[in-house]
């Protein structure tokens, strides 16, 4: 060997030895995951639940689902008149809501698009299956996730109101104010 190779090899194990060293004293970083729970930021998203009592079977997650993992049936019911008058009208009634976790690539257009708020995103995280087949989770179980969900950040005093709200407050056309 020529004495110019061997001047290369000592200062390069000495680095590497240095570097290995400071490794070595650096604190750990690795988090005891199953017996120390994470610390997740804030408004993560883990699964999706469902508040079925907001739900009125529009259909718009389902639609909008690039993966088509949403599955919704339902049915029509009559709901009688009130007894001031009026006449019956009819109401979805949510049979079905489920969707395929092992389909879902958690983009959260479904969140997004439901105009009612019928779907969350909740930080569980934790919902693990053995078998393939038992990650189509149903509204039953969708439901159990709304507890974890966090409350909505609250509105910005310096908004605009909503044009639901400053349509509202407008008098009618032809001048009568609405009663």
């Amino acid at each position: 060997m020529s004495p110019k190779g061997d001047r290369g090899i000592v200062p390069g194990l000495v680095t590497g030895m240095v570097t290995t060293a400071k490794q070595m004293l650096a604190p750990v970083r690795t988090a005891e995951y199953p017996d120390v729970a994470p610390d997740l930021p804030a408004r993560s998203r883990g699964v999706i639940a469902l508040v079925e009592q907001n739900c009125t079977s529009c259909m718009l997650c389902a639609r909008e689902c690039p993966d088509w993992c949403i599955y919704i049936d339902s049915h029509k019911e009559t709901v009688e008149a009130p007894a001031g008058g009026g006449r019956a009208r009819q109401r979805n009634v949510l049979d079905r809501f489920a969707i395929d976790f092992s389909l879902c690539m958690y983009c959260g257009i479904c969140v997004e698009v439901c105009p009612f708020d019928a779907l969350l995103w909740s930080p569980a995280f934790e919902y693990a299956e053995g078998d393939i087949r038992d990650l189509l989770h149903e509204k039953e179980r969708l439901g159990q996730w709304v507890e974890t969900a966090p409350a909505p950040p609250p509105l910005d005093p310096g908004a605009e109101p909503a044009s639901e709200v400053s349509a509202a407050s407008k008098p009618a056309r032809g001048g009568r104010a609405r009663g």
